[in-house]
Order: structure tokens, then sequence, then C-alpha cells
């Protein structure tokens, strides 16, 4: 029971830690698997944050204006979840014992939305600091907006604790390159330094000076020697919310496998303690070797310090809240909610006289229109704002001295963009980033994060195939619209023309939740009187059709839609009806009825697809590879027309194909 009016000061804090470090064991040996280390190394870390810095209620997991924690070492949810269970958090000692189990709240690595107080998927390294860094901006961008003169509506501070292995992943380079660019002092690191990674010492792929790393980088960096030493931790944190113009560094010696006979080494990493070594511990530690017992004493005071600093914070800032007119409490209630869908009907669009368009060129008027509109949508490119079009003029910049701009230039920092927009979308936001269809790849990982974690995330890959011509191989895509498709919870669009473009944006913005991607040209191409706005969200339509039964039905997506009505109206001279059908979205088709799918696509027609693109997206739709006009071979430098004379996207050589294919 908490007792408010306990003197802290005879409060044993040690043996708090020590019992978070016994519930941790024990956690990991009724799983038969885990990470030990962590667990009895940084302890006393993950305490002294919770205990006497992290602004938060447990009895209200999702407060909005709560400071943030962030496990990026993610192989020490053990650590996460007994911490999280000592505070008062809604799990129980069976969601404890269920650790690793199938369907627990207690999953391995942490997961977002199966445990209260988990903020961020994590697990991969790295992911977790850079997603930190997007909350971190998230912060910046809304206390801009809401806390004027006088008013603090928005203040939270975004914590992560991180590894060796974290730093050691790039991502965490290019995330910590833009904090300290952007000055984002509310973020504060607690970098679990004990100089051990899975294969053994750092000394052996890890040897630069951290400190002077982050130092270079525009951070502050603090040094705690002893990792055990609570009020050092405590007083490096204070030090660092001081902070008013960096982010921090907190670099913490500690010694992995505290109080194991394997301390200190690799071996104490990732796997079950022998029992011997388990009695050992808890010995050391004073504590009765029964599994998961808990001292009664050491839990009500811990929730006695948390009581004591977090009580009435919901309270407060509700009353805040009362303060702000009517237009921005309902701006900020969308953000504090997550605002999930959007009605982009009377989005501001003129189609060139013309009449075609890059599909590109389309996105970035629709998206300056949209991002104008809505305050949460929000987003950037990395470096590469002038050929995505995503750049939008009316709305400012997002730079260490204005917050509030929704421009964010991330520089050639491809795979923290994917992660910081998971940030964003984490605090309500909608956020997009922009890169070239064949650098997705550096961002896969972050994509996947996008879509294991449902957020309304929307990813923006222009010069989409080999049609782009002189820059050759490197840049034309071939294998990464599959790769992107094959993503669960991931729905790829590849529009033809500015009216599916449009429908794009209208079927994203009106979906409930999860990722998206939108594939578009960088040439123009026709705007077509047959294709249709409405029909997108469908995933795929007839575009093009015969009076009589077709004889055979083209299906294509993107550029390659209007080469295959070209193709059928020539067909159509020598006696061939020829449907069209233009595939937007396989995954939405294929989610239709039958029926529906059935009258698009009737199983006793022919069907061949044209897409300058891997064949392997197709399989499900036409079962035998002949029909697969694709390419899975890499592009060639050269003029567009002689490109797609090379490898058979010319029309004279898609429609002599398509002819020998239904004769």
């Amino acid at each position: 029971m908490i007792n408010p009016k306990r003197d802290e000061s005879e409060i044993n804090e040690e043996k708090i830690v020590d019992q978070i470090r016994s519930l941790g064991i024990d956690m990991i040996d009724e799983a038969g698997s885990g990470h030990p280390g962590i667990v009895l190394g940084a302890a006393p870390i993950i305490y002294s944050l919770y205990a006497h810095h992290l602004k938060f209620d447990p009895n209200h997991p999702d407060f909005y204006n709560r400071d943030r924690f962030i496990m990026s070492s993610g192989h020490g949810s053990a650590l996460l979840y007994a911490t999280l269970y000592m505070a008062g958090y809604p799990l129980t000692l069976e969601d404890l014992k269920s650790f690793r189990q199938i369907d627990s709240k207690t999953p391995g690595h942490p997961e977002y939305k199966t445990t209260p107080g988990v903020e961020v998927t994590t697990g991969p390294l790295g992911q977790g600091f850079a997603t930190a860094v997007g909350i971190a901006m998230a912060e910046a961008n809304l206390s801009a907006k809401f806390n004027k003169g006088k008013k603090e509506i928005i203040n939270y501070h975004t914590y992560v604790l991180c590894g060796d292995g974290d730093l050691m992943e790039g991502i965490s380079y290019e995330a910590a390159s833009l904090a300290g660019t952007l000055k984002l002092n509310k973020l504060i690191v607690l970098y679990d330094s004990n100089d051990i990674c899975l294969d053994g010492d750092t000394s052996q792929c890890f040897t630069e000076n951290v400190a002077m790393r982050f130092i270079a980088q525009g951070w502050n960096v603090i040094s705690v020697p002893d990792g055990n030493n609570i009020p050092s931790i405590t007083k490096a944190i204070d030090d660092a919310k001081a902070s008013t113009d960096k982010p921090t560094l907190i670099e913490i010696k500690t010694t992995i496998g505290k109080y194991s006979k394997l301390e200190g080494t690799n071996l104490v990493h990732g796997g079950p303690l022998e029992k011997e070594d388990i009695t050992s511990i808890k010995e050391k530690m004073q504590i009765r070797d029964i599994p998961f017992t808990i001292s009664q004493i050491t839990m009500d005071d811990f929730q006695t310090f948390i009581h004591n600093r977090c009580k009435n914070i919901v309270e407060k800032f509700e009353k805040q809240l009362e303060g702000l007119d009517e237009k921005e409490k309902k701006e900020l209630q969308d953000f504090m909610n997550g605002k999930k869908t959007f009605d982009i009907k009377d989005v501001i669009y003129e189609a060139p006289q013309e009449k075609e368009e890059a599909t590109r060129i389309t996105s970035g008027k629709i998206l300056s229109s949209i991002t104008r509109t809505y305050p949460s949508i929000i987003g950037g490119s990395s470096d590469v704002f002038k050929p995505t079009k995503t750049y939008v003029k009316e709305v400012g910049d997002f730079k260490s001295d204005n917050y509030q701009g929704k421009n964010i230039f991330f520089g050639v920092r491809e795979h923290c963009m994917g992660a910081i927009l998971n940030g964003f979308a984490l605090c309500g936001y909608h956020p997009y980033g922009s890169t070239f269809l064949s650098f997705s790849d550096y961002l896969k990982p972050s994509i996947r994060m996008s879509a294991m974690m449902d957020l309304p995330v929307t990813y923006i890959f222009t010069h989409d195939s080999i049609s782009i011509g002189e820059d050759g191989a490197t840049h034309q895509p071939v294998e990464q619209l599959s790769s992107l498709r094959a993503t669960p919870n991931l729905e790829v669009f590849r529009p033809a023309d500015a009216n599916e473009v449009i429908g794009v944006y209208r079927t994203i913005f009106e979906k409930e939740s999860g990722p998206s991607v939108i594939v578009l040209s960088r040439n123009k191409t026709p705007i077509l009187e047959t294709t249709k706005i409405n029909e997108i969200s469908k995933g795929g339509y007839i575009v093009f059709d015969t009076e009589r039964k077709p004889s055979g039905i083209l299906i294509a997506t993107g550029e390659e839609v209007h080469l295959g009505i070209e193709v059928a109206k020539r067909l159509k001279t020598k006696g061939m009806d020829i449907r069209v059908v233009s595939m937007p979205c396989i995954k939405r088709f294929e989610n239709q009825d039958q029926e529906y799918i059935d009258n698009v696509l009737p199983v006793e027609i022919r069907k061949i697809v044209i897409e300058a693109a891997s064949s392997m997206s197709w399989n499900s739709i036409v079962f035998n590879k002949k029909y697969l006009i694709t390419l899975d071979n890499y592009g060639a430098s050269g003029k567009k027309e002689d490109v797609y004379k090379k490898f058979g996207f010319d029309i004279d050589s898609l429609e002599e194909k398509v002819e020998n294919l239904l004769k």
C-alpha cells in the first residue's frame, strides 16, 4: 500500500533494485530463454528513472503529457516488465510468469499495444533510439504550437535506454546527428555502457570514443562511473533536464550480469542462468530463493516515490486544457486521440491543360493541399524534396529555431527518417517521408516497424521504374515493389495517372490505421478519361473494356497502364478484344469479395501482367510465368525509349508479346 507520509530518506532503494533484478531473472528462468545480463546490470538505471524522474501515472498509461521511456535495448524486456509491475502498471505476477509465452502481455521483446507502459515496439537495435528522436521532435512541434505566453500545456521528456549494440547500428548515428542539429534538449539517452556485446568484448569491434562522437554531433555528454550509484544516476538525469539547447547522452558504466558467476562476460548476455547461479545471486541480494517472491514493502516504497512525485498530474493537465480556446482544444484533442481518418474530397488540384502529368507532380499538389489543411500531417524528405515534389511552401521548415514548421529536412538519412516518422505517428500525427523507390531498401527495417505497430505513416517513393533512364541500374528499382508488397499490414499503391493519385490519397487518409506506400513516376503520363478516383479503394478495376466477352485481360500498374491500353487498342484493329485492368494495390484487390474479383478477372479468361518490375508480386493472380511481362534483371543507363526497347517495354514489343500469348 502506498504510504505518502513515508519518510523517503528511510527507504532502502538498493532493495527495490534487487527486487527488480530478482523478478527479471525469475521470468527468464521460467521461460527458459531471455537476457539476464542487462537485467542484472542495468536495473539501477531504470529504477532511478522511474522512481525519481519519469512523469507518468500507471493508472493512466496513455496520459498524453507523460514522459516517454523507450527501451531501445529491447532484449531487456524482462527488466522493463519487472519495473512496470513494481511501479504499479496493470500487470500481474501471472503476466510475468507468462514471459515469452504465446498471447501473453509480456512478449520476448517489447511490443506496442501489447503491454501497458510500452511506448514503442523495439528489438532491432537502434530502432528505439531513432524512434525516440521522432517522439522528441513531436513534443517540440506540439509545445511550439500550444505553449503560448505563460501556458505550458505540452511538456514531456523522452528517455531512451540503449547499449553498445544500439550505438553500433548506423540508424542511431543518423538519428543522433539530426537530433543534435535540431537541438532537441528534452531527449535524454541513458547509455548502458558495459563494454560487452553478444560476440564478446567490444574491444574487438567498437573502440571509438562514444562521448566525443556525441559531442561532435551537438550533444551534451555526462558520465556516471558507477552504474550502481543511484544518487549519481539521479543527479546526472537532473543535470540533463537542465540542458536548454542540446540533447543529452548519459554514459553509465555498468557490469553486465552483476552478481552472476558470469558477470562481465558475453556469456551472461542471452540465455537463462544456471539454478545454482540464481541461488547465489539471490543470496548476495538477500532475497529468498523462491521464484517470484515479492517483498510488498519494496513494492510499496517504489510506488510511494512515484506517487509523491506524480500525483494529480492527469487532473492538472486536464485543467490546463480548459484554458485553451475551443479551436486549440479540438486540435490538441485530435493529436491526443490520434484522429484516424480525414475527408479529403475537397482537395485542391488543377489538372494541366495538356492532360498529362508525372504522378509525382500530382502527388505534390495534393500533398501541399492536405498538409496546409490538417495540423497532424507533417513530413519531409531525405534530401530529395525537389525531385519527389514533397516540399510544401506555405507551412514553414522544422528547424531548431522554428519547431512549428512542417517541412522536415532529414538529410541523407533514409533509415532514421522511417523510424522518426514512426515516432511522430506514436504521438498522434499522420506523417510522411519521401525518397526514390530504389532507396526504399535503406529504410525497410523502419517500414517493417510501422507495419508491425499499425502506424499511419505514408511513404512516398518516386522515380519508380527503369523509365527514369539515364541514371542507370543503381537508381532503377526492380525488386523493391515485390519486397514492399510482401510486407504484412503494408498497403502499396502504384497509381497510373493524376486521377488515381487523388484516389490513393483519399483511400489512405480514409482508412483507420496502418502504413501505406505511394509509388510515383518521374515521367509524364497521360491523364486517362477512364481512370476512376472512387475505384482506387478496391485496389483494382476495369480501366478499358470491350463490347464483347474479352479474349484476354491485361493487368498493369503505374506507367504501364497507358501502355496496356495502347496495346489493347492496337490489337482491336486485329480483331482481338482485350480488357485492361488497372491494379494500383494488389493487397486491396485481393481483399475484395469473390464476386467483385471474378467480375473484374473472370477465371476462364487468360490474363497477362505488364509491369516493369519483378515478377514475384503476381503469383497469386497469374499462375503461369509466361504470362508475366515483367523484369527480373537490373536496368541500364540510356534514354527512356532505348531502355524500354532493350527490356521489351516499348509499345511494339508489348504488342507482339501479347498477341503471341493470346493467339
